[in-house]
């Protein structure tokens, strides 16, 4: 794509006052952050409702959340665009977060499942029964049980909304892309080396954050 001289952080410092560049990283980031965080909450809720269930309700129900799974983006993203036009919402902003939020509920759902399953099945019951209500049951025993699930199932959330594009392109309006929207756009008349400075940076501060993870969880197997 270019050609290679030497060294130089000018791309770095084109970076910060390209405003379009910066501002499509603020829109990726902030609907990744909220997405995240309110399909984790729903997910998390969800997954405890279908584990109570009846097994065909839950077979069901198991069913009807694995089809966004299953079926490909653009069939996701066509979807959700075509009830946005059918309810009348401008597209911008909001649409973009609720196909966000939309799309990421399943893979917390299949996080914290699991972790459900290898609780006891008498736990809640017997916190009740020792004087606990539903909802500090809920909150002192089965939260902490499951936290790992909830955890991943965040995770998950952030990396498929960060990394989103197919369905991210059908239900943003103008003025309101994101990183991958706006990489794609770039492409047509040429990637900037900008583009290349920012996908650095956020490798270094991955990077970063993977190595503290890992040497926060020697530390606390080692204090053990």
């Amino acid at each position: 794509m270019g050609h290679i001289g030497g060294f130089t952080f000018k791309w770095y410092i084109n970076l910060f006052k390209n405003r379009t560049i910066m501002t499509a990283l603020y829109y990726t980031v902030t609907i990744a952050i909220i997405a995240s965080v309110l399909a984790t909450i729903i997910g998390t809720i969800s997954a405890i409702g279908i584990n109570k269930m009846r097994p065909r309700n839950k077979a069901i129900m198991m069913n009807v959340n694995n089809l966004p799974i299953l079926n490909t983006e653009i069939v996701t993203g066509v979807a959700l665009m075509s009830l946005f036009v059918f309810i009348k919402v401008d597209f911008g902003y909001l649409t973009m977060l609720i196909a966000h939020i939309m799309f990421c509920i399943p893979y917390v759902i299949l996080s914290v499942l699991p972790k459900l399953r290898q609780m006891p099945e008498n736990l809640e019951n017997a916190a009740m029964d020792l004087g606990a209500t539903p909802f500090y049951a809920l909150r002192k025993v089965i939260l902490p049980q499951i936290k790992p699930g909830i955890v991943s199932g965040f995770l998950m959330a952030f990396t498929m909304s960060i990394d989103d594009f197919i369905i991210s392109f059908f239900n943003s309006g103008n003025g309101v892309t994101n990183l991958s929207i706006e990489i794609y756009s770039m492409a047509r008349r040429g990637i900037k080396p900008e583009i290349n400075a920012l996908s650095t940076l956020m490798f270094v501060t991955a990077l970063i954050l993977l190595l503290l993870s890992n040497k926060k969880q020697s530390l606390s197997e080692g204090g053990k």
